[in-house]
């Protein structure tokens, strides 16, 4: 196999990554409308991100939190996102690189995104390949009153090729 020196996968999870940047500049400008909310996953370990130190140690190699209804001060940047939210009703400011988000899901739309754990990370092995994240759909949470009793059906992977046109 010829060595891949454009490096598709790199250029995947960074046009990913946009999907991410782009969803909260909108949620930015405009707040979260109708049941959208985030998820997001990050790891607590990789240089830049700032995260109160008892957060840190709660969440030693990774965090995931909610936006929905009670955040401020969302503000994004070409790499990174910064946001405040209420930890025990206390205020704390996070910032968070992209390079650092491990999945993104809006379970509104069924949407989500996976990354791949960075090549280097502290107590981490790089991958042997690089994955490319693919969306992925999710079940939304059921309602109380929606309970199944059956056991939910796990999430799908999509592969790119739904989404292009033919």
């Amino acid at each position: 196999m010829a060595q891949d020196l454009f490096e598709y996968d790199k250029m995947v999870e960074g046009a990913l990554r946009g999907v991410v940047r782009d969803a909260l500049k909108r949620a930015a400008r405009d707040g979260l409308r109708s049941d959208h909310h985030f998820y997001i996953g990050f790891d607590t370990q990789l240089p830049g991100v700032v995260i109160p130190e008892h957060l840190r140690d709660r969440y030693p190699d990774e965090m995931t939190i909610v936006l929905q209804h009670q955040f401020w001060d969302l503000e994004i940047t070409e790499d990174r996102f910064s946001v405040t939210l209420s930890f025990q009703k206390q205020p704390e400011r996070l910032v968070v690189p992209f390079a650092a988000v491990r999945s993104f899901a809006d379970p509104s739309v069924n949407f989500a995104l996976e990354f791949a754990v960075p090549a280097g990370r502290p107590g981490k092995p790089a991958p042997k390949s690089a994955a490319v994240p693919v969306p992925v759909a999710v079940e939304a949470p059921a309602k109380p009153e929606d309970k199944p009793t059956a056991k939910p059906a796990t999430a799908e992977v999509v592969t790119l090729d739904s989404f292009r046109k033919r």
